[in-house]
Parts: C-alpha cells; sequence; structure tokens
C-alpha cells in the first residue's frame, strides 16, 4: 500500500521538525512522567509530515517514528493503518526491532488478524527477537486476544526466560477462555517456584476466583496482598470488591468499598452491580443515587454493566430507572448499550420496550439483531422471531454463532423440525464458522423435534466433542426412552477419557428412569459418588426419587427422601407426587402434596395432581374441597397447549379451542377421529376427569384435548403417510396415550409427541415408552 493513503488529507498543522519531534516524544518518555497520547488527528498530522520531510529532518531514527506511527494509529483505534505501515515496512526492506514487534502484534489482536500474528511470530524467531522477553509476552499476548490458547502456552513454554508479566499474561489468556483449572494451575506454579506476582498478575488471579466464585481463595489472596503490600492501590482493592460481591460477599465488598478514600468510577460499579446480582435492588439504586450525588459521573462501562446485571436478574423497574437515566442526561446510546437495554428488556417481558430501542437504533449490527430474535425467543413469539430473523438477512447482516444458536434454540423449544432444518441449511450456505456451543445447540435442536436418529448421525460427525455435546447426546437418548443406548454411550466416552460432569448423571439416570433400568440406575448413582468423588445435588436426589417411583417402588423412594443429607425440596417431593398418582398412592400422595404447597404455596400444579389422585378414587368430596381452595386462592390451572407445525407455521391448542381459523374442518376431523376409535374398540378412561359429571359429557372433554386437536390439524394439513411431530406442555395424559395409539394404526401414521418429561414415538399402535411414562 502506499504510505500517503494512510495518512491523512487534511493539512497539516505540525509545519517544522521541532514541532514533529516534540510530538513524537509521546511515545518515546519514560513511563514515570507523565504520558499524553495523541489523538488520530494528531497523528495523521505528523503521518504527513513525516513523509513530506521524508522521515530526515528530527534527530530521531525513521524506525523509532515508524514505531511511534504503528503505536499511535493503534492506540487511536486505527490498527488497519498500524498494520498498513508495518506491512509497507516489510515490503520495502526497512529495519523491524524488539520495539515495534510489540506494537504490531497489538494491531493483530485488535482485528484478530491470527495469521498474521503466526506470520510476524515466525519473523520474530527468524530474526532472534523472541529472545526479548517483551516481544515474547506481546506474542503470548496476541494469541491471547486472538482465542489461541492453545498457541500462547507453548510459546510460554519454550521461552527463554520468563519474568512477572509472561506468568500473568498466561493466566489472563486462561481466565479469558474461562480454562479456570488450566489458571489455577499456573498460579500453584508460580507459588512452588516462589515468582512474586505483580499487581497485574494478583488483579488477574482475583478475577479468576471471582469468575470461579471460589471466596475462600479470594479470602486467601486478601491476606497474601495484606501480608506483602504496605497499601493496597485502587485498582487492587476494586478488583478484591467486584470478588467479594460476585461470590455473594456483600459486606466484605461494601467494607473495602467504605474503605477506599478515592473511589473510582470501577469501584462504584463493582459494588452496584454486586447490589443487582445479589437481587439486593434497593441498596444498588440507593448506592447509584449516592453516586451521582458525589458527582461521579457514570460512564458507558457502568451503565452497560448495570443494565445486564438488571437482565440477569429480571430487574425491569430499575432497568427502567437507568434507561431513563441514559435518556434524561443525553448518554449517547451506543450500539453496546443499546444491544443489552433489548437483552434486559427481552429478558424482563417488555418486548415493546425491547423493540422501540431497537428501532431506534439506525446502524445495527448483528449482536443487536441476535438480541432482538432472543427477546422474541423468550417471550414466546415464534412468527416474530423469524421474521425478524429473515429481515435481518434482508438486511444484509450476516448471522453468526449467537443468532443461529438463538435459533436452533427457539426450533427446539417449540419442536419445529422443519424450521431447525431449515436453519441448519443456512448455517451451512452462509458459513457460519461451527463452534462446539453452535453443534450442541444443533445436536440439541434434532433430540428436541423427535430426530434422534439426526441428533446421533450429527454427533458421529463431530469429531471435535466437548462434555457438553456428550451430556446433551445422552440426555436426547433418555428423553427417547433410549436408556441402554444412553448408558452404552457413557461406556464410551468413559472409554475416550472424557470425564463427566453433575450434569452427565442427570441425563443418565434420567435415562435410566424414562426406560425404566432401576438396577443400572442404582449402579450409576453408586460410581457417580464412588468412581468420580462427585457429592450428589438435590436434582440427583429427585432423579433416583423418579426412578423408583416410576418403577413402583414407592417406599424405597420415600426412604431415600427420609435418609436426605439435605431438607427435600419440591423437586423431590413433585418427583414423589407423580409416582404416586401414577400408581394411585393416596397416602403418599396426599403427604407429598402438603409438602408442596407447603414449600411452593402458588403453584397450583400441586393441587391438580392430588385432586386427579382424588378423582382417580372417586373421592369427589375431596375433589371439591381442593378446587374450592385454589379458587380461593386465585389459583388457575396451568392450561394444556399443544404445538404442531405445518409448512413451516408452528400452531398452538388449547383443550376446546375455537380460535383456529380451520377449527371447523379440525372438529369434524376429531368427530371422525372418535368414530373410528370407537369402531376400533377404544373405550375413553374418564376416571381422572376432575368434574363429577356423566359419562357422556366427560368423554367429549376428553375429545377435545389440546393434542387431539393438534392430531386433527396434523391429518387434515399433511400428505397421507407424513410424521406428525406435536410439543406438548403437560405430562400426556393416559386416554390420550391410548387414544394416540390406536390412531397412529387406524391412520397410518408416525405420531411423535414431546410431553413435559419425555418423547411418545406412536407408530402402528405401539409406543416407545411401552407404556412406562
Amino acid at each position: 500500500m502506499d504510505m500517503m493513503k494512510v495518512a491523512a488529507t487534511e493539512k497539516p498543522s505540525l509545519s517544522s521538525p521541532s514541532a514533529l519531534a516534540s510530538t513524537i516524544k509521546f511515545i518515546q518518555i519514560p513511563k514515570s512522567e507523565t504520558f499524553l497520547q495523541p489523538t488520530l488527528a494528531q497523528t495523521r498530522q505528523t503521518h504527513a509530515l513525516m513523509l513530506k520531510t521524508h522521515f530526515n529532518e528530527t534527530k530521531f531514527s525513521p524506525s523509532a517514528q515508524f514505531n511511534f506511527l504503528i503505536t499511535s494509529y493503534t492506540k487511536n483505534s486505527q490498527p488497519h493503518s498500524a498494520l498498513d505501515i508495518y506491512a509497507y515496512l516489510r515490503r520495502m526492506d526497512y529495519e523491524v526491532d524488539n520495539f515495534m514487534v510489540p506494537a504490531v502484534l497489538k494491531a493483530c489482536s485488535f482485528v484478530s488478524n491470527t495469521q498474521l500474528g503466526k506470520e510476524i511470530h515466525g519473523f520474530a524467531v527468524k530474526n532472534g527477537l523472541t529472545e526479548d522477553v517483551f516481544v515474547s509476552n506481546a506474542l503470548i499476548q496476541m494469541y491471547s486476544e486472538c482465542d489461541s490458547v492453545v498457541s500462547a502456552r507453548l510459546l510460554f513454554d519454550n521461552m527463554y526466560e520468563r519474568d512477572a508479566v509472561s506468568w500473568s499474561t498466561m493466566i489472563r489468556c486462561y481466565v479469558r477462555s474461562k480454562l479456570y483449572m488450566e489458571a489455577l494451575e499456573m498460579i500453584r506454579k508460580m507459588q512452588i517456584l516462589k515468582i512474586r506476582p505483580s499487581e497485574v498478575a494478583m488483579i488477574s488471579m482475583i478475577t479468576l476466583f471471582a469468575d470461579l466464585m471460589d471466596v475462600e481463595m479470594g479470602k486467601a489472596m486478601h491476606a497474601y496482598v495484606t501480608r506483602n503490600l504496605q497499601k493496597m492501590s485502587v485498582q487492587l482493592t476494586t478488583a478484591f470488591i467486584h470478588m467479594y460481591a460476585k461470590s455473594g460477599n456483600l459486606a466484605s465488598a461494601r467494607l473495602l468499598f467504605n474503605g477506599l478514600n478515592q473511589k473510582t468510577v470501577v469501584s462504584w460499579t463493582a459494588m452496584i452491580a454486586g447490589y443487582i446480582h445479589w437481587n439486593k435492588l434497593e441498596e444498588g439504586m440507593k448506592l447509584f443515587a449516592r453516586m451521582i450525588e458525589e458527582r461521579i459521573k457514570p460512564n458507558e462501562i457502568t451503565l452497560l454493566c448495570l443494565v445486564v446485571e438488571c437482565g440477569f436478574v429480571g430487574a425491569l423497574e430499575l432497568g427502567k430507572q437507568l434507561h431513563v437515566y441514559i435518556l434524561r442526561n443525553g448518554i449517547c446510546l451506543s450500539l453496546a448499550l443499546a444491544t443489552a437495554l433489548v437483552d434486559m428488556y427481552g429478558k424482563c417481558g417488555e418486548i415493546r420496550n425491547a423493540r422501540a430501542v431497537f428501532d431506534s437504533v439506525k446502524d445495527k449490527d448483528v449482536m443487536i439483531w441476535s438480541a432482538m430474535i432472543a427477546a422474541y425467543a423468550q417471550t414466546h413469539c415464534i412468527d416474530q422471531a423469524f421474521d425478524l430473523f429473515v429481515k435481518m438477512r434482508e438486511n444484509g447482516v450476516r448471522p453468526n454463532q449467537v443468532t443461529m444458536t438463538t435459533m436452533l434454540s427457539l426450533c427446539a423449544e417449540t419442536g419445529a423440525l422443519d424450521m431447525g432444518k431449515w436453519v441448519h441449511t443456512v448455517i451451512d450456505r452462509q458459513a457460519v464458522e461451527m463452534d462446539t456451543i453452535l453443534k450442541t445447540a444443533l445436536l440439541e435442536m434434532y433430540a428436541k423435534c423427535g430426530d434422534i436418529d439426526g441428533a446421533w448421525k450429527l454427533f458421529r460427525e463431530v469429531k471435535d466433542r466437548d462434555i457438553g455435546m456428550w451430556n446433551t447426546m445422552m440426555a436426547g437418548l433418555g428423553m427417547h426412552g433410549c436408556g441402554k443406548e444412553a448408558l452404552e454411550l457413557f461406556s464410551e466416552m468413559e472409554r475416550e477419557g472424557v470425564r463427566p460432569n453433575d450434569v452427565t448423571f442427570i441425563g443418565l439416570l434420567n435415562a435410566c428412569s424414562h426406560a425404566g433400568l432401576v438396577e443400572e440406575g442404582k449402579l450409576i448413582f453408586e460410581k457417580m459418588v464412588h468412581a468420580f468423588a462427585l457429592v450428589p445435588k438435590i436434582e440427583h436426589y429427585g432423579c433416583m426419587v423418579d426412578l423408583l417411583g416410576r418403577a413402583g417402588l414407592l417406599d424405597e423412594a420415600y426412604g431415600i427422601i427420609k435418609s436426605l443429607p439435605i431438607r427435600a425440596n419440591s423437586i423431590i417431593w413433585s418427583a414423589l407426587l407423580a409416582a404416586c398418582k401414577l400408581h394411585h398412592n393416596t397416602v403418599l400422595g396426599e403427604m407429598a402434596a402438603r409438602q408442596l404447597v407447603y414449600l411452593e404455596p402458588q403453584n397450583c400444579g400441586y393441587n391438580v395432581s392430588i385432586s386427579n389422585i382424588y378423582a382417580v378414587a372417586n373421592r369427589w368430596n375431596d375433589v371439591a374441597e381442593v378446587r374450592k381452595a385454589m379458587k380461593n386462592k386465585g389459583m388457575r390451572k396451568e392450561p394444556g397447549l399443544s404445538c404442531i407445525e405445518v409448512n413451516g407455521y408452528v400452531h398452538e391448542f388449547i383443550m376446546g379451542d375455537k380460535a383456529h381459523p380451520e377449527i371447523e374442518k379440525i372438529n369434524d376431523m376429531v368427530s371422525e377421529m372418535g368414530n373410528k376409535l370407537k369402531e376400533a374398540g377404544y373405550m375413553a378412561d374418564t376416571s381422572a376427569v376432575l368434574r363429577n359429571i356423566d359419562e357422556e359429557e366427560k368423554e367429549t372433554a376428553l375429545n377435545y384435548h389440546s393434542e387431539k386437536l393438534a392430531i386433527a390439524f396434523g391429518l387434515i394439513s399433511t400428505a397421507p403417510g407424513t410424521p406428525i411431530h406435536i410439543v406438548k406442555n403437560l405430562r400426556v395424559c393416559k386416554d390420550c396415550h391410548t387414544a394416540t395409539k390406536l390412531l397412529s394404526k387406524i391412520y397410518q401414521r408416525v405420531i411423535i409427541v414431546r410431553d413435559r418429561k419425555r418423547f411418545h414415538h406412536f407408530r402402528d399402535g405401539t409406543c416407545s415408552c411401552g407404556d412406562y411414562w
């Protein structure tokens, strides 16, 4: 590239060599002196003057002048200009020394140009520059910011000498990549080698402990700093405030915060964000008001951090107040801040406000499009999410992994297999980089949309599987009732040396429960505790209660609850209640229901379950009492909702639905289905219908359950032989399960139903669950 193209076209105001030398000195002065960074305009003016004087009119060498330009362009967020100058120097065979290489590497980091970074690395090795620890540290930093952790560690291990900066840079590299165990190992090695960490290294360590929420390690670090430093800097104290606040130790964080004589905006942000993160909204708002009173003006990072935390905890009112503050104070709504507001409103269910912020942004990037799509997805606005995704592509915005992961999650939630396949096609056509997270989301979509074979095929094609992908595949197999296959996959994972985590065993225990593999489930639980030294969580005990309860071993399941080392929560008791409902155990069911009503008094689902148990036992007076209590408390039963995807659109049905535009045709098909079922010998199971009404009315109520309406719509809207995929928000009732088995045989259709717990594949009059659900 011509050097003149890099310089600005404006007339230089630096008209003499002495002015040029003075400007270059900005970069040359020692760190102990006041540092004044030239502005972009000054840098361009200096560049133009250098070109005019042919780099010969100052006491500085051409190398120093070029170094000044590269450093200044990079620091003024113009890394491409810096890299153009470097390319020119290499092309013209100018000297590139150990002072210039770190500046060029910083520019590479800005644009994540790993390829150029590797080329510079090769040049540095060839010219012996990597013997300079400053150059090697800059290379590690470049690889870190370009997400090349392996290259960074390889370089670190082969360094001629390492200083404290080398260690802290490598620790930051691991923390940045969320490789926390590796970062901890680096800290242990520093201790063994008795390397005194720099302040930067200590801040990196504290940040690591904050990310791990390891307050004990943080306290140990605090004690080390107190013993070895006469006075902590504001930056170090702020790091501790962040660590304590993030770990939930707000008292210690506030003590440190109050002890700061000179609080920076970062200190205020760390403390306020900690309060919001732990739902101490009143304290957070009071401290924010005090910050304003003390004339500490929150910057964009402060507001961004606080808005993100509001979204995390669903603090809508506080989020709105922050938005009002931004508007009233004329703060420029940057793209990052607008994206955070869209995300916050989406997570709080305020879709109109999210869209208003989104529409106010003129130059939208992929992240704000993705945030708005995610907002629609979180509020179950399926059509709007897909319409916006299409509009995004029409506007020439290329989707990234975040966008596609959101779209796949939406398809998985709604069971929209055709849409999911279309999204998969878009990923391939747009050449979206397939990281492990996106691959796992794709696998989960196929599994949750009922295509377990598609999920299995994708799993086998992936070579770089992490534990998340293994867990997703095993959980998918479990949802489909393939318990033995899930256990076989676990054995394969062990052979490949992948260590399971607590999520692995939740998936495996669920798989055993759905497949009725009681003994295998018990062995898996024992293996988790004894072979892998994992402490069972409440979720694992819940799985065991579910496993035993489904198998009818109610006393054994209750025995686990009585011997729990921790207090049983709603997960445990709801598993027992579901088992009591399945096996008609009124005594245990009543006890479980009482516990659940005590733990979650506003959850009407448990009242409905015990009401069902009473109904089956013909205890209608007790049914009436439960329903009266629910009415008095203002409780309403969650309505059954079934979704079916037809021709790229998701249609939703509730019991007795009359709103669908084709409801007359649907009702006609329901009548036809009823007649054909009776001809096949079907008799409606009315035992759990809650109302004490005559049998004919009960049968009519059952005929118009949401999944039967969805099946009817599928039969009239798809070609003969086409599989019908349905997603239901509640557990499939016994009557619908029996009817759907027969309908699959009558109409020669594969009907795949995903309920709240698992999949049911109905084919030729049978179900994949083997009537065990």
